[in-house]
Order: C-alpha cells, then sequence, then structure tokens
C-alpha cells in the first residue's frame, strides 16, 4: 500500500462495496506436483473441469519439463490424467485459453541440457468434450513463452508481448479459433516499460490490461516490471490497438501471477516480488525467491490498487493462470510454494465481498497520513473538529473519537494488523496496520 497522502471525494447517492478477498479451501492434490503449467477451464453438460498442461515437476531440473495434462473434475473433488500434449519437447511458460468451450494451449519453451532454450509455435488444441487432442491449429508465427493471453469476446485469444528465443517482443498476435489463422495486431511501443515476459492480464470491455513481468532491459538481471499497461480494442477493427501505460504506485511490483476479473475487478493472485529462473532462484543476485501470497486488484475505472494478504493459505508463485469456473470461484492448481516448493496443491477461492456497501456518501474530504500505519495515523481536512470513526473490513465501528482537530494524530497500535477504514462524515478511506 502506499504510505502518502491519499485524497477520497465522493458525490452524493454513491454506493460503493469496500473490501475483497478470497476464501481459501484446499481441494483433493493433483496427481503430481507440477509449476508453470498452463491452467484452463471448461464445461461438459452441466459439469465443470480445471485443466492443467505441461510444466516443470519437483525436481525444478530442465529435465522436469513434462507434457503431462491433468483434469479436475469439480463436483466430484478428483483428478484424472489426461494424454501428454502432443508434442515432442517439454514445455513451461504456456498459457491455455478457453473460447466457445474449447481450449487451446500456446506457446512456452523448452531448456536443453546446456542451457539453451527454445520458444514453442505450437497451438495445441484440446477437446473436452471427448477429453482428446484436436490436429494443432496454425503454428504462432512468433514463437512465443511467459506471455500475456487474453480472450476478447469469446471470439479471439490475443497473445501480447512475451519471450521469442532470445529477447522480450513487441508483437501482438492474435489467434482466431474459428478460422484457426492468425493475424497481427498494433504491437506494443518498443520499450522496456512494456516489452514483457512474465506479466499476465485481463480484457475489460474492449480494453487489454496487463501489469508486472520482466524487462530484458539490456541485461541478464531482468529488473521486475510496476507498469500498468492498457490497450484499447478498436471493436471495428480488432487487429487495431491503441496502447498506453501508467505507474499507479512504484511500489508495487509483480511476476508470474495469476490474473482473473471478478466483480469488475482485476485481480492478480500470487506471484513473486522478484524475477527468478524456472528454478525458482532470483536472476539478480542468485538467492531463493519467496512468493507474495499477495491478491492484488485494481478497479479500472476508479484506477487504484487494493491489496489483501488476509488469507491464511499462501498463494503461490509460478503461476501462468487459473481455472474460472463461475463468476466467483476460482481454482489454483499447482504452482510454487515457500522454499521454492513445487506445490501439488488444488486451491479453491471463493470470492468474498468481506465488508459492507455504504450509500448516500456526504461530499466530504480528507486525507490519511500514513494510510499504512504502525502506531498512529493522522487526518487532515478542512473546517472544524468531527467525530472520526475506525471500522473493520465488516463495517464493524471498533474505535470512535470526538471532536478530532485536522493535523491530530490517531493511535492505532492497539490494533492487529489487518484491514480497516476511517470514517469521516459518512466518507471512508482504507487504513492498513502493520
Amino acid at each position: 500500500m502506499r504510505a502518502q497522502y491519499l485524497v477520497l471525494l465522493f458525490s452524493l447517492s454513491y454506493s460503493i462495496v469496500y473490501g475483497q478477498s478470497w476464501t481459501v479451501t484446499e481441494m483433493s492434490s493433483m496427481p503430481e506436483p507440477v509449476s508453470n503449467n498452463a491452467v484452463a477451464s471448461a464445461k461438459v453438460g452441466a459439469s465443470s473441469f480445471v485443466y492443467s498442461f505441461a510444466g516443470i515437476d519437483s525436481s525444478k531440473l530442465y529435465s522436469g519439463m513434462h507434457l503431462k495434462g491433468f483434469r479436475y473434475d469439480v463436483s466430484a473433488d478428483s483428478w484424472d490424467t489426461l494424454p501428454p500434449l502432443p508434442d515432442t519437447l517439454g514445455k513451461i511458460a504456456a498459457s491455455a485459453s478457453s473460447v466457445k468451450n474449447q481450449i487451446y494451449i500456446i506457446g512456452g519453451y523448452h531448456v536443453f541440457a546446456d542451457g539453451h532454450e527454445v520458444s514453442s509455435d505450437r497451438v495445441h488444441r484440446f477437446d473436452p468434450a471427448t477429453n482428446t487432442y484436436l490436429s494443432d491449429g496454425a503454428k504462432v508465427p512468433v514463437p512465443i513463452d511467459d506471455q500475456v493471453q487474453v480472450v476478447w469476446r469469446d471470439s479471439l485469444i490475443y497473445v501480447v508481448t512475451g519471450w521469442s528465443q532470445i529477447r522480450n517482443v513487441t508483437n501482438v498476435q492474435i489467434y482466431n479459433p474459428s478460422t484457426d489463422t492468425w493475424m497481427a495486431g498494433t504491437p506494443v511501443p518498443n520499450q522496456d516499460s512494456y516489452r514483457s515476459f512474465g506479466s499476465s492480464g485481463v480484457i475489460v470491455g474492449d480494453t487489454i490490461f496487463y501489469f508486472g513481468g520482466a524487462s530484458s532491459n539490456g541485461t541478464l538481471n531482468f529488473p521486475i516490471q510496476n507498469r500498468l499497461r492498457m490497450g484499447i480494442i478498436d471493436a471495428n477493427d480488432p487487429s487495431i490497438i491503441s496502447w498506453s501505460d501508467t505507474i499507479l504506485d512504484p511500489s508495487l511490483v509483480g511476476y508470474r501471477m495469476a490474473s482473473v476479473l471478478v466483480e469488475g475487478n482485476i485481480h492478480w493472485i500470487g506471484g513473486a516480488n522478484r524475477t527468478y529462473n524456472f528454478d525458482g532462484i532470483a536472476y539478480s543476485n542468485g538467492q531463493a525467491v519467496e512468493p507474495n501470497n499477495r491478491n492484488l486488484f485494481l478497479d479500472p475505472k476508479r484506477m487504484k490498487w487494493d491489496s489483501d494478504t488476509s488469507t491464511s493459505t499462501p498463494f503461490p508463485m509460478d503461476l501462468r493462470s487459473l481455472g474460472k469456473v463461475s463468476s466467483s470461484t476460482l481454482y489454483i492448481a499447482g504452482g510454487m510454494e515457500a522454499n521454492q516448493k513445487v506445490s501439488d496443491k488444488m486451491l479453491k477461492l471463493e470470492f468474498v465481498k468481506n465488508s459492507f456497501s455504504l450509500s448516500d456518501f456526504s461530499k466530504f474530504r480528507f486525507e490519511l497520513y500514513p494510510n499504512t500505519a504502525r502506531n498512529e495515523v493522522a487526518l487532515y481536512f478542512e473546517g472544524t473538529a468531527l467525530d472520526v470513526e475506525i471500522l473493520d473490513a465488516q463495517g464493524r465501528v471498533i474505535k470512535s473519537f470526538q471532536e478530532i482537530e485536522s493535523g491530530t494524530p490517531l493511535p492505532v497500535s492497539k490494533l492487529s494488523k489487518g484491514l480497516y477504514y476511517v470514517k469521516i462524515n459518512e466518507s471512508l478511506e482504507k487504513l492498513v496496520i502493520y
């Protein structure tokens, strides 16, 4: 969270819900541990399934990269083993997307014994109804791995930037499953801030959002990125994209996170705050990397970050995607846990509006500093002394102060770590106690 002034201005009759997190349940384990795997979901009749394709096993060695496939039955809480992907080389960092209930597994890369890598140009097509692979689709024009992969209107798959053989690329490659053809989209700007591998995103309406990842930046350290990039798709010609970027908070970064759109907000779940190789070891200094255990989410209308790390079940890193089986239920299959342990866990995430709704806000402006606090927080506003309340994430008043002057520091050292809200005149601002 930002340790700086935040200004909040509400208008009358504006309704908003604060606090968003997940109830996390550990389900039946996968047949074996796997990380950096491509994950997608699909329906067969009325039944929902989550699929895992390729990845790396618990050895975390180049020789542990494989083509194995697994299927999870949501209602039965059980796993089946699928035939392997129809390829000759095991791979990681592929992406899987569902379009019209068919799954398309695109790209990825293989590492050889001498350390050199090759990016894949394969498009594997999987039919959930028959549990079989169809013939491969048309090859990716520019072989790709660790790409951003998003679906537009259940019709086109956008493969945005990523790594190709020896570098990050600017390419936007658009696959049309109905015609099995590729077309070139407007590339991202030829800048390190846009070129990326290990970033992820979604499409909201006609806008692509992707965040984080690693930059080439002319070095082998692959510095982590903090930029949010946006691409507006021309609905009349979906190959035309208008690109822009911003940094909403320079302290927020992320690498190999799972991204999903839930109730209008974009969530980046899990991942790490440092870039690393396939074994979980940092590119920059050879040290082990740990998961950030974070649910980072963005309201694309307000363009404001929020973060929640309250879950008692840690989110893994090394995620490519997740299985979304309903508007509020997701599954994370595998990944890399603390101490770079390759996971066999299947985590069910159920979305919780873990707070409250308020309406009829007063027009009132106030500032909090700092908004990430340990001992005290000061409030700044215009006007005479006012009453102040501190609410927990469920909207319950847990502390109140009367006749507080602007600039008065309020003690919060006795509050437990977590997310709170400061309320003045029916206006709210988040407060994180750490």
